[in-house]
């Protein structure tokens, strides 16, 4: 476990995966971050390379050959993940591939994560380096779950998300068996910018968006008013989420997505994924803010 505080925040990394798994206001130590309850579900903000969600049988193909890769890649829970660096205000950590990672991943890498804190806001920055000889290809992402209620004497129907802009936009509907994108799709938004939180909300899994206007979206509460607020510039998907049960909900920025029910599995063709010429360097980052 490693940490990063100023005059407002204190937040904890696991080593293991280099998990954000504390958000925590040092003037009245409010936690923001929700519990990872094994219960329910037992994570707390797993960063997501080299692919976001399922493959079709948790297999890809890259140059006629089948791969393996669980649902969101290899840094989620990994324990070969090291610190690399740290500074007053910030935590980089570092998954280089080995002998086992090209065995599911047949590419020369290096992927680095790095928690930035400044004021009342943590950079969460993915860095993608090249070190092969061939394109690499992937996808990143991040699946941070937010306490929701935050506060006592709060319900979870208290909360709505609010974007930024006014949105008419569908989500992408899950196939259950299979954890697939389906061809099927809902209407969520219709000319609105707010999202009121329930459980049930959930009940088919993921809201999956492709087309959102807004790169701002902050969680608010009719009691306390706006709670955080994610900032995701760089990212083409979000992801919204929680378990029917869990009293939290998961802001994802993504760079990616899962596998359509019709994949070829043909990796290079895959829906989001990124390519990188050898030698290059790719990053991304999303923020959150605390208010």
């Amino acid at each position: 476990m490693h940490t990063l505080e100023n005059n407002q925040l204190k937040i904890a990394v696991n080593t293991i995966g280099a998990e954000l798994c504390n958000i925590t206001s040092v003037k009245n130590s409010t936690e923001y971050m929700w519990n990872a309850d094994p219960n329910v579900w037992a994570s707390f903000a797993p960063n997501l390379f080299p692919i976001i969600g399922a493959l079709k049988n948790d297999t890809y193909i890259f140059e006629g050959k089948a791969y393996n890769l669980p649902k969101h890649g290899m840094v989620r829970n990994n324990n070969t993940v090291v610190l690399h660096e740290k500074t007053a205000n910030s935590l980089t950590f570092k998954l280089s591939y080995n002998e086992d990672t090209l065995k599911i991943y047949p590419f020369k890498f290096e992927f680095f994560i790095t928690y930035k804190l400044t004021n009342s806001t943590i950079e969460v920055i993915h860095t993608v380096k090249n070190l092969d000889e061939k394109s690499l290809y992937f996808s990143v992402g991040g699946h941070p779950a937010f306490k929701c209620p935050v506060f006592e004497n709060e319900a979870y129907e208290d909360y709505a998300l609010v974007f930024e802009r006014t949105e008419t936009s569908k989500t992408h509907l899950i196939n259950m068996a299979n954890g697939l994108i389906s061809a099927k799709t809902k209407l969520v938004f219709n000319n609105t910018n707010i999202l009121p939180l329930t459980h049930e909300l959930f009940n088919d899994d993921a809201l999956i968006f492709k087309d959102l206007q807004s790169k701002k979206v902050t969680l608010n509460s009719k009691t306390h008013g706006d709670i955080l607020t994610v900032r995701y510039h760089d990212f083409d998907y979000l992801g919204i989420w929680a378990k029917p049960t869990g009293d939290y909900v998961c802001i994802e920025p993504w760079l990616g997505i899962a596998d359509n029910d019709d994949t070829n599995q043909d990796f290079c063709t895959k829906e989001g994924i990124i390519k990188l010429p050898t030698s290059e360097t790719f990053k991304a980052s999303y923020s959150i803010e605390i208010h």
